[in-house]
């Protein structure tokens, strides 16, 4: 290759880059769009798979308090049909299936995986930080019961576009006043009773 050649390659290349750049800058210009992250835990047991479950935890640096809430992520797949019937968790007070049971066709992939959770913990019995792991038992009607542990992520990188599980509306008996006294019973406790009246003897 000839001085004047090897000139203009360089040229060529000192042009292209700033192109190339510009291009890739263009493509990935900040936005937020949701991706199902694939770091949580994976597991198969009786032709059920159980792919990349996680809890989703808070920001780095803080913890979900007991007594709160947490969403968990995950798919599955079945070999046959099935249906997730329930979950629970010592983690938990109680776990809500949001749509009610999931049901599974065979060889083929459930997404419950967000980015809106559709598997809620429900007050927590502790505080949740990242880098705990959570004891989860899922119940199929077919594959029977499943434990699996799973990671608590903390809501930064791939789990910052998850969404947190709504705030939840206080329930009527929470706001209710305590039962009164009925009349009647107080009315019967005011009066006096047939024995303390004085005898005709």
């Amino acid at each position: 290759m000839t001085r004047w050649n090897r000139r203009l390659l360089l040229g060529a290349v000192a042009v292209l880059v700033p192109v190339l750049a510009g291009c890739e800058a263009g493509a990935n210009a900040p936005t937020i769009e949701f991706h199902p992250a694939s770091f949580g835990t994976s597991e198969t047991v009786n032709g059920v798979t159980i792919d990349d479950a996680f809890v989703l935890g808070p920001v780095p640096g803080s913890a979900l308090p007991a007594g709160g809430q947490a969403g968990v992520f995950l798919s599955i797949e079945a070999d046959n049909n099935d249906q997730l019937t329930q979950v629970t968790t010592g983690a938990a007070s109680s776990v809500q299936l949001v749509g009610g049971p999931v049901s599974l066709t065979g060889n083929s992939v459930t997404n419950l995986s967000g980015p809106q959770p559709q598997i809620v913990l429900n007050g927590l019995t502790s505080a949740l930080s990242g880098g705990q792991v959570v004891t989860l038992q899922l119940d199929f009607s077919g594959a029977g019961a499943i434990s699996i542990q799973v990671p608590v992520e903390p809501a930064a990188y791939d789990y910052t576009s998850y969404s947190p599980p709504p705030s939840p509306t206080p329930s009527a008996s929470a706001t209710t006043s305590p039962m009164p006294i009925s009349t009647a019973s107080a009315s019967a406790s005011a009066s006096p009773s047939p024995s303390a009246s004085p005898s005709g003897g």
